[in-house]
Order: structure tokens, then sequence, then C-alpha cells
């Protein structure tokens, strides 16, 4: 399960349960990213957010489900995901 906080999105209060959050580096170490992922509450429909760099996106259902679908594939493809 996630952790529950309260977070600044869009310049209002935002409920999320953040399920990942790290700086990730790639494999060469050169390049970073800070980057979390989470469900948020802030529109009427509870939906993904994902916060890369600061730079915040929530997700409608529709392009959640999409993303959501494209990291499992990933996840299959790489034997992460059983």
């Amino acid at each position: 399960m996630g952790t529950l906080k309260n977070d600044i999105g869009s310049g209002g209060k935002m409920a999320t349960t953040v399920y990942f959050e790290e700086i990730v580096k790639d494999q060469g170490d050169v390049n970073e990213m800070d980057i979390e992922l989470g469900r948020s509450s802030y529109y009427e429909e509870d939906s993904i957010y994902i916060k890369v760099d600061g730079k915040l996106v929530i997700m409608d259902r529709k392009m959640a489900k999409k993303f959501v679908e494209a990291v499992v594939d990933v996840g299959f493809y790489h034997g992460f995901v059983e």
C-alpha cells in the first residue's frame, strides 16, 4: 500500500496516496529524474498522478488505464510481473 499525504497541486491542496517516490538514475549514472506516482483525489473522479522533476500531471481515467497497461506490458516483457 502507499503512503497517504496532502500535497500542493495546481495551487491547491490535493489528497494523494503515494505508491512510488524515488530519484531514478539511468544505468550509466549520467541522468536522473525525481519521480513520484500515486493516486489523486484533486478532481471529482480519482485517478493517477505522476510528478517528474516537480512537474505534476493528473491523468484522466482513460489515459491512466493506457499508462498502467503499458507499464504492466513492459513489466511482463522483462519478467518483473507474473
